[in-house]
């Protein structure tokens, strides 16, 4: 599975994340960032591991992925970050 795929998947998962907030005009690309374009909470977060489990299965760990990040690097976290980390973990598997 290509990083492109895995991001357009992310991105649908957002969505439903964020089922019922305007996005407006933010995008969501490689660059998009889950605090300052999306807003999101740790329920947020929370919510978006299960889908991310859900989808690619248990080796996709969102928890374990943000408790390797100092909290700048959660703040800063982009979505092209977590694709990286789900199409690195896919291909491992």
């Amino acid at each position: 599975m290509t990083t492109e795929t895995v991001l357009a998947e992310i991105g649908d998962l957002i969505r439903e994340v964020l089922d019922g907030y305007d996005l407006g005009a933010v995008p969501i690309t490689p660059d998009t960032s889950f605090d300052a374009d999306l807003a999101f909470e740790s329920i947020d977060l929370v919510v978006l591991g299960t889908l991310l489990t859900e989808r690619y299965g248990p080796g996709i760990d969102l928890a374990g992925f943000l408790s390797t990040r100092t909290l700048p690097e959660i703040i800063t976290l982009r979505v092209g970050d977590l694709a990286g980390y789900v199409t690195a973990r896919l291909e491992h598997a």
